[in-house]
């Protein structure tokens, strides 16, 4: 199925429609950026990368009972994806400390949380992706409670699933965000994408706070290597199965 007309270009995809009006192509960029954008690079063969990582992670998802908008990959780094209106959410899951967690509340880094904690922050890169309170939330209607309620289930478990997976392959899920989407017919969606761009990802054969990072913060922080970081995810993935 080939692209029809461009839907809207992010800073890591583009959406494009197709001949079926209920089905989306989506093209995954090299283009790399951090700090809402005040940060851009590009990371050599990340779209290629991410998007074999996130089709492989929708499969694993699919098969233990999370509905997604993945529907194939035609090509290295296109994606065909459901039509869904995406809610105005990033959801974030953390297992253990870090990132803003860390900066706005003190706890150190590396600190494993008592339980999973969800995040709910605000998609407005004009006001910086603030965090919300469940009251803000609902005062700007952007979800109801029902839909609340089962943001904070599938996301967790969303994260029992893919924490399982990534054991396996020998990394540990620190932290991730998740995006989702709800069809005409009202049925919610995990969408977007889950690579080491929206995951932090630790390899656990390293114990050196910078040598462990396998995931976007390689290129957040300039501790290099960044491209043969995503190149190990996905070789881990690829050879894992839950």
């Amino acid at each position: 199925m080939s692209p029809d007309q461009k839907l809207y270009e992010g800073k890591a995809k583009i959406l494009y429609t197709t001949d079926d009006p209920e089905i989306l192509l989506t093209h995954f960029k090299d283009d790399a950026t951090a700090f809402n954008a005040q940060k851009r690079g590009q990371i050599s063969g990340k779209g290629e990368i991410n998007c074999a990582i996130a089709s492989h992670l929708f499969k694993v998802l699919e098969e233990n009972g999370i509905a997604t908008h993945f529907i194939d990959r035609p090509t290295p780094n296109q994606m065909l994806v459901k039509q869904v209106k995406i809610v105005p959410l990033e959801v974030v899951v953390r297992n253990i400390a870090a990132g803003s967690l860390c900066q706005q509340t003190g706890i150190p880094e590396g600190r494993v949380l008592p339980k999973p904690l969800v995040e709910f922050y605000l998609k407005n890169d004009d006001l910086g992706d603030p965090l919300l309170t469940r009251d803000r939330l609902l005062l700007l209607e952007l979800a109801t409670p029902e839909q609340l309620n089962q943001l904070i289930e599938q996301a967790l478990r969303i994260n029992q699933i893919l924490t399982d997976f990534f054991y396996q392959c020998g990394i540990t899920l620190v932290d991730f965000k998740l995006e989702f989407g709800v069809t005409p017919s009202e049925d919610l969606l995990l969408a977007d994408e889950i690579s080491p761009d929206t995951c932090r990802l630790w390899n656990q054969a390293e114990t050196d706070p910078e040598r462990r990072v396998m995931d976007k913060d390689r290129f957040r922080k300039d501790l290099g290597n960044v491209e043969q970081a995503y190149q190990q995810v996905l070789q881990k993935v690829l050879e894992s199965k839950l």
